[in-house]
């Protein structure tokens, strides 16, 4: 039988995440990479990142985010550095079925790119 975590718990993971992507001075950024961890484009987040957690799972304030692709590539993964910009957490990107949801995968450097949503969810 598998590990499971009550809400609250859950509710509380995602407070955490969220706290941890807003600590420092900067602005926190989510990078989408290609597979080789080329950065193609970098999305400043707002500040609280993250709406308050609900049944173990919490969105991303402030979506739609605009930002222009600084490399040509295919978008596979995300990372996510705090305002200090160290690294808190990263996952899957694509156009549907992904953490975050961008509405092209295919970029090509001077593009714009928008991050539509990214949905974190703590595990049950």
């Amino acid at each position: 039988m598998a590990i499971t975590h009550d809400t609250a718990l859950r509710n509380s993971l995602c407070s955490t995440v969220s706290s941890r992507v807003d600590t420092g001075a900067g602005t926190a950024k989510m990078r989408v990479m290609d597979s080789g961890n080329v950065v193609l484009v970098e999305f400043s987040l707002p500040n609280p990142s993250f709406a308050a957690p609900s049944n173990g799972s919490m969105t991303l304030n402030g979506t739609p985010i605009s930002a222009t692709a600084v490399a040509t590539g295919t978008a596979a993964k995300f990372d996510i550095v705090d305002r200090d910009g160290n690294f808190v957490l990263d996952g899957t990107v694509g156009t549907s079925n992904a953490d975050a949801i961008i509405d092209n995968t295919s970029i090509s450097s001077g593009q714009t790119v928008n991050l539509n949503s990214l949905t974190y969810t703590a595990s049950p």
